[in-house]
């Protein structure tokens, strides 16, 4: 029996297909990769009885060392059907997973299609069975559109933010960004909100007068007439008009006429519409809209969302999408009353060929759904990648957000585009994306050549990046008008290692310290407090050490400002502490206060942190792991000598004779925390309270039974630790 491998978006995505397909007589079971369910059925496939297998992409694939990890389920297939999202993106990702697979499948006979594309706009069951009856291909030059883009959009921004990022946070040091990025699409974003700020404060207001008049007949209404003049601004003038207008007794009616206005059908609703109407009626932001549409899309309530028409086709079932409402508490009664007096079309909308507007594919009740309820105050922060760019200029502190879901430009975002209009207006105006957007569609289409279009962008913005960098004193005069220099700003922390003064730390993003005397700034570790760490010094360069710590249940560990960013052996990366490095012999390196390896990630190892106490802690020095062991000890040390069970380092503990666990009384023990009984029940694990997810482990593996202890540095080989370590990590299961 041959094999259909098929692949949806999203793990929700692919189990409400395949129980649609299977009419709900799939097995489900999770994939070889741990990460995605598969759920298999037999049925029927190009008039043969064949196996199906659905499955989901666990994100964009970017290089093949994911073809044995992520798509080992494809192996030994005959034929695979790509249910991917229905756009430009959803064609990209379909050839990134062909590219992984194709060289798991069987071969083709003779010149059999193995490969199918399902285009859909809603996940029901007639949207899902006609995808299924009419499979077609994907589409390459879709895929090859999305290439170009996102080449450019990497280049482009990447030089350009590199650039500024470097030359401005080295001379000024309130920026309050730990990025200065340049983005084709973000930085016209922030140039809207600009040149809308510069608007509201070029404007002057002027006083002016008006008069109202007020007349009544009877009993009946008073009435309030407009003045044909409507306002002066000269106030007695004004005030001349309105002695005259008391002099008089009676109003004439002159004339009486009548009007009818009728209210236009509202066209259908697309993406920018959504955005639009969810920010005006519900007080909601647009990352915010996007997540709870493609939640309901997803669960088959609406159709997909990301759409830019507005049209429906003359063959769009109207009738039958309402009678999937006719049973609604709220407005069922209505819909059956539309059924029965017959509808009109909706208003003519633009069709470019995409999805079809946004409609709702069934009813929902309060108790399905439960996000009707929206208290949250705080904006998360077209096409549809919009939100996308609001977050982005939100994020870098270019703009900030005021009452009334506002946005106002920050002094950084006002400067930047002000220096790109100084230095080159097209870097900051839409004008120059939305040729470079022609031309990708151009590619879509199949008119224009994917390599001829890349370089052609390519040329153009290399040289008005040369021509930017050659121009950057007029950016950088708008600059020291708004902001301190690097030497004037923080205050003093520790010494520098060369000339032995005090450097200054500037808290600002991205948070560093700055010598004055050797004009020079080193880099520190973000999203967290610094202090200074006892004024102890690194044996290599007699730079003081400094403390990161991000907060009391989280994880500290001490800094060398010149050995962050000039790692001193050659296993050591760049953005490393005193936890990673691999120093033989300093008391403060992972050699001398490793304990052993993280019960949950890869490659991280435990670090005794000697501040922590009288709580004391070891904690990962990759991920966000903490172990807190011997609350109120005296004193902790890591031993020289290992575990014989697990070759972890031993520790010793003291404790005071009042406070002390031990048995019989004693005061001082030396074992191994993953092994001996005699600390079983002194060793907690948990996870720190970390400010960024930058710290958390990315390829953690849960509940993978017992970790092994690791001594770094010519330890041994490593062995699997006692129970101790089983029961540990069932924390996290």
């Amino acid at each position: 029996m041959r094999t259909v491998f098929m692949v949806a978006e999203k793990p929700s995505l692919a189990q409400s297909i395949a129980k649609i397909l299977s009419k709900g007589s799939c097995s489900s079971r999770k994939g070889l990769n741990g990460a995605c369910s598969v759920h298999e059925y037999t049925g029927s496939f190009m008039g043969q009885n064949v196996r199906f297998k659905m499955t989901s992409v666990c994100g964009h694939v970017m290089s093949l060392d994911f073809i044995g990890k992520y798509f080992v389920e494809a192996k030994g297939c005959d034929y695979v059907v790509l249910w991917l999202d229905c756009d430009k993106e959803g064609e990209n990702i379909c050839f990134e997973v062909l590219d992984a697979i194709q060289p798991l499948m069987n071969m083709s006979y003779g010149n059999d299609c193995t490969v199918y594309r399902a285009k859909f706009s809603s996940i029901t069951d007639t949207d899902i069975c006609n995808a299924m009856n009419r499979l077609g291909e994907p589409n390459r030059n879709e895929a090859l559109s999305v290439d170009a883009r996102q080449e450019l959009d990497l280049r482009i921004g990447c030089a350009f933010t590199r650039f500024q990022t470097k030359y401005f946070q080295g001379k000024y040091g309130n920026l309050d960004s730990s990025l200065i990025s340049f983005g084709p699409c973000q930085t016209p974003t922030l140039g809207f909100c600009v040149e809308r700020h510069d608007k509201i404060q070029s404007f002057k207001p002027e006083a002016y007068w008006v008069i109202q008049a007020k007349v009544s007949s009877g009993k009946d209404s008073p009435l309030t007439l407009d003045w044909d003049r409507v306002r002066v601004f000269d106030r007695d003038v004004g005030q001349m008009f309105v002695n005259m207008a008391k002099t008089a007794k009676e109003a004439k009616v002159e004339s009486v006429s009548k009007k009818e206005k009728a209210k236009q059908r509202p066209i259908a609703l697309n993406t920018v519409e959504m955005l639009r109407v969810a920010s005006s009626a519900l007080g909601m932001g647009p990352q915010h809209t996007m997540q709870i549409a493609e939640r309901l899309y997803t669960q088959g309530y609406i159709s997909y969302p990301r759409t830019e028409t507005t049209h429906y086709p003359e063959n769009f079932d109207l009738k039958g999408t309402l009678k999937q409402q006719a049973n609604s508490s709220f407005w069922g009664e209505t819909v059956k009353a539309l059924l029965s007096e017959g509808i009109n079309r909706p208003k003519k909308g633009v069709d470019v060929g995409d999805h079809p507007p946004i409609t709702p594919m069934r009813a929902a009740s309060e108790n399905e759904l439960g996000i009707f309820t929206f208290t949250c105050l705080i904006l998360k922060c077209t096409d549809a990648s919009i939100p996308v760019h609001i977050n982005n200029i939100c994020q870098r502190n270019y703009v900030t957000v005021e009452s009334g879901r506002k946005l106002k430009p920050t002094n950084l975002g006002i400067v930047l585009v002000h220096g790109y209009y100084k230095i080159d207006a097209d870097l900051v105006l839409p004008t120059i994306r939305s040729a470079v957007e022609k031309q990708l569609n151009l590619i879509a289409l199949g008119k224009a050549n994917f390599h001829q279009v890349l370089q052609h962008t390519l040329d153009i913005f290399k040289r008005k990046f040369h021509y930017f960098v050659d121009s950057i004193a007029g950016m950088d005069e708008l600059m020291e008008v708004s902001f301190s220099p690097i030497a004037a700003t923080g205050k003093p922390l520790s010494r520098c290692g060369k000339c032995h003064r005090f450097m200054k730390y500037i808290q600002a993003k991205p948070s560093r310290l700055h010598c004055s005397h050797c004009d020079e700034t080193y880099s520190l570790p973000q999203n967290g407090a610094i202090k200074l760490y006892k004024e102890l010094k690194c044996p290599l360069d007699e730079f003081e050490l400094v403390l990161w710590t991000s907060g009391s249940r989280g994880k500290s560990y001490p800094v060398c400002p010149y050995c962050f960013s000039n790692p001193p052996f050659r296993d050591m990366k760049k953005g490393m502490g005193c936890n990673e490095c691999t120093h033989p012999s300093c008391q403060h390196s992972l050699n001398s206060l490793g304990i052993g390896q993280c019960v949950e990630c890869e490659t991280g190892v435990l670090v005794f942190d000697p501040t922590s106490g009288p709580k004391w802690r070891m904690a990962c020095n990759k991920c966000n792991v903490v172990v807190h062991f011997f609350e109120h000890a005296h004193k902790v040390q890591v031993s020289q000598d290992s575990c014989d069970s697990c070759e972890a380092s031993l520790v010793i503990v003291d404790f005071n004779k009042t406070r002390s666990p031990l048995p019989d009384g004693e005061t001082q023990h030396t074992g191994c925390v993953f092994c001996d009984p005699v600390f079983q029940d002194l060793v907690e694990l948990k996870h720190a309270t970390m400010r960024h997810p930058m710290h958390r482990a990315g390829g953690a593996r849960r509940g993978r039974g017992r970790g092994r202890g690791r001594r770094p540095v010519g330890r041994g080989n490593p062995k699997k630790p006692k129970d101790k370590m089983a029961a540990l990590a069932a924390y996290f299961v």
